[in-house]
């Protein structure tokens, strides 16, 4: 069901789903009713009570989660910060990036999409601002599975644009031809600010265990999630 998970800071824990945890997006794949079974049942298994997703839309909006909604009334957002409510974040390529800090000897959570537009707008140093304003400080990041440098094609005036925003992004092809390279944008904007990633997951394009959407559309999508085992 995991691909990993892990204590992340004391008293805190993430985890990246595989595909045998299903698909967990109501938006591609499966009927709503099995979603929501798939949902229930990694519910179940994390022993957390409600996750709050969020209806992803490839911007830099970062919402404040204080309780747990379902359905039609989550947040339209690409990033979810708690102090301590289980998150979840929903990739098929793009980067699932966990964030765990501390205030007040209580956590700040944070779980975000980031896309290609996401990533040029700014939506990790976004989170993390929404994040420190909660008074969070050691803040420490988890990238899971999404789709690298060598396998994310793009046409070179995209690679361009791009880069010009995030430069570490700017990559080739494992056949030589442009790439993007979104985890290293993603890390090179958390190390601006301070922030240490201490685990970067496998590709998703390469491992057939992961949800691809360059690989299969529309397949599925999975999971990157964080909580606090005493909420």
């Amino acid at each position: 069901m995991f691909a990993w998970q892990a204590e992340l800071i004391p008293g805190v824990r993430g985890a990246f789903t595989s595909t045998q945890a299903g698909n967990l997006a109501f938006h591609v794949g499966d009927d709503a009713d099995a979603v929501r079974a798939h949902r229930a049942a990694l519910e179940d298994r994390l022993g957390t009570g409600p996750v709050q997703y969020m209806s992803q839309v490839h911007g830099n909006e970062v919402a404040l989660v204080e309780n747990v909604t379902r359905g039609s009334d989550a947040p339209v957002a690409d990033g979810l910060v708690s102090r301590g409510l289980p998150l979840a974040v929903m990739v098929a390529d793009c980067v699932p990036i966990l964030l765990a800090g501390e205030s007040d000897g209580a956590p700040v959570l944070a779980a975000v999409h980031a896309g290609r537009p996401g990533l040029a707008a700014g939506v990790v140093p976004a989170a993390l601002e929404r994040m420190r304003e909660l008074g969070a400080g050691n803040i420490k990041a988890w990238l899971g599975p999404s789709v690298c440098g060598r396998c994310y094609e793009v046409p070179a005036g995209l690679r361009d644009d791009v880069a010009g925003l995030v430069p570490a992004t700017f990559a080739e092809t494992s056949w030589g031809t442009p790439a993007l390279d979104l985890p290293a944008g993603v890390s090179a904007q958390l190390a601006a600010a301070g922030v240490p990633v201490l685990y970067r997951g496998e590709c998703t394009m390469e491992n057939d265990n992961l949800y691809s959407h360059r690989r299969v559309p529309g397949e599925g999508r999975l999971a990157g999630l964080i909580w606090w085992e005493n909420a």
